[in-house]
């Protein structure tokens, strides 16, 4: 009876017992961030920066803007003498942090582009006017400088050592709450997101399940040594908010691009000369390769560093100097971060046979370069999908009622045509995405599937529809 009882106390009893010893070695699992934030925070700063924006804005689109809400519903029109209502003072927000004693500060490009003030506040809430000392939109990464001496400094770790399921840890001012910390998981590393900022794929991400939101931007991201392995630069949000996908600039690629703006006040990347896709089954198949990896050549620029090596159509491009080249979406990230001049080793499959192509690098930015980017990718764009375009001038598209647009000049081949455009159409969008000038037409192509439709919004005889395309294998 005595046996009993005591085993329908100890029951319940080894339950609770069990319930707190497994939180209790839960909780010594779980990281302490307490040293990490009190060494790392001082070094962090908030940034604001302010500009005026002129010509563009109507009177009607101030009345949306809230921070003009109580000054329409004072004066209505009768508006202060002097007051131009064509400008604007404009500010944004955001994070940065100091990566010298003497004042020199990391951050994001969008945080301080276009910006005429650039007020720093560090954590012991001294405020400096900072100057930009060089600004890289492809990367959208930025330089700073202010007036200073001992300031508390971060350390940059290495990008290679980074894991998936690692912790890790960010510092910054979301909707400007300034040094707020939070923390997760690496959630992958190398993602590739094309639609970044219209300049090129030249960012290989980690993602991140940590709890990013507007004004974190262009703060750092620790590990548990306190050491930077990323700048948090952009998150997917349907509300504007954390849903827990974050994408940080892979410390490397800060680390480039900083010393290349510090040496030469400008950021120099490499260039092959090839339109890539990625491997199809069906190719890999063909090619007798076990997996659809690598880069597809679908053609090869005249007179590019490519030509000039021995690139042809329809090479796989497997490795680049040493680096393992997954999908399309790897090799502009690699070649980018090669300086123009350097010869690299380029692994390739051609023929279902392994070789190595050595290639001097070209220079991307140079003014030859986008010359032969735009001509020779749009001439080869055109052809393979069986039409020509041409810019609209803003005239034109004033009178259509549009504001962007590309002109069907004349159709003649197998996609196009089957897509069901005329010459004549207009073509506003392609795989959802604004065609505003011919050089966007050729930056989206570069990205489209090939396994699925893509859609097309066509402006013919007034009226808007969309056609979807299909591009060939």
């Amino acid at each position: 009876m005595f046996s009993t009882n005591y085993r329908r106390i100890l029951s319940p009893l080894s339950g609770l017992l069990l319930l707190v010893f497994s939180a209790s070695v839960f909780a010594q699992a779980l990281p302490d961030f307490t040293e990490l934030v009190e060494n790392s925070a001082p070094a962090i700063v908030n940034i604001s920066t302010r500009n005026v924006v002129q010509g563009s804005q109507r009177f009607e689109d101030l009345e949306d803007m809230e921070d003009f809400e109580e000054f329409l519903r004072l004066f209505g029109d009768r508006l202060p003498e002097g007051f131009d209502m064509r400008e604007r003072p404009g500010a944004s927000l955001g994070s940065g942090f100091i990566i010298s004693e003497d004042g020199y500060i990391v951050t994001n490009h969008h945080v301080i582009d276009g910006a005429d003030e650039i007020t720093v506040t560090l954590n012991d809430q001294r405020q400096f006017n900072a100057e930009i000392i060089g600004s890289d939109a492809r990367s959208d990464l930025a330089l700073l400088k202010i007036s200073g001496e001992g300031l508390p400094t971060v350390a940059f770790g290495d990008a290679s050592e980074v894991k998936v399921g690692q912790w890790v840890l960010a510092i910054g001012s979301p909707f400007n709450l300034s040094h707020s910390v939070a923390a997760g998981i690496v959630s992958f590393v190398g993602r590739s997101l094309p639609q970044f900022n219209g300049q090129g794929n030249y960012v290989s991400f980690l993602q991140t399940d940590v709890a990013i939101n507007p004004g974190h931007s262009g703060g750092p991201l620790f590990n548990l040594d306190g050491e930077v392995i990323g700048v948090n630069s952009q998150i997917y949000s349907n509300s504007g908010g954390s849903i827990g996908l974050s994408f940080a600039i892979p410390v490397d690629v800060a680390a480039n691009v900083i010393d290349q703006i510090m040496m030469n006040g400008t950021v120099a990347r490499g260039w092959m000369g090839v339109s890539i896709a990625n491997l199809t089954q069906e190719q890999a198949d063909e090619y007798n390769l076990a997996t659809p990896r690598g880069a597809f050549v679908n053609s090869v620029l005249p007179g590019g560093p490519a030509e000039e090596a021995g690139f042809q159509s329809e090479d796989i491009i497997v490795t680049y100097d040493g680096d393992i080249i997954r999908n399309s979406a790897d090799l502009p990230y690699h070649v980018g971060l090669t300086l123009p001049g350097t010869e690299v080793e380029i692994g390739v499959v051609r023929n279902g046979e392994l070789q190595t192509i050595r290639m001097i690098v070209g220079d991307l930015d140079s003014t030859s370069t986008q010359q032969q980017i735009q001509l020779g990718s749009l001439e080869s764009l055109e052809s393979s999908m069986g039409m020509s375009l041409s810019q609209i001038d803003e005239g034109e598209l004033d009178e259509l009622g549009l504001e962007y647009g590309l002109q069907v000049d004349s159709v003649d081949g197998s996609i196009a045509e089957q897509a069901g455009l005329q010459a004549g159409d207009i073509l506003l969008s392609m795989n959802n995405r604004p065609l505003r000038s011919l050089q966007e037409f050729v930056e989206i192509s570069g990205q489209l599937p090939t396994e699925t439709p893509i859609p097309l919004l066509v402006e013919r005889g007034g009226e808007q529809s969309y056609f979807t395309m299909r591009l060939e294998n």
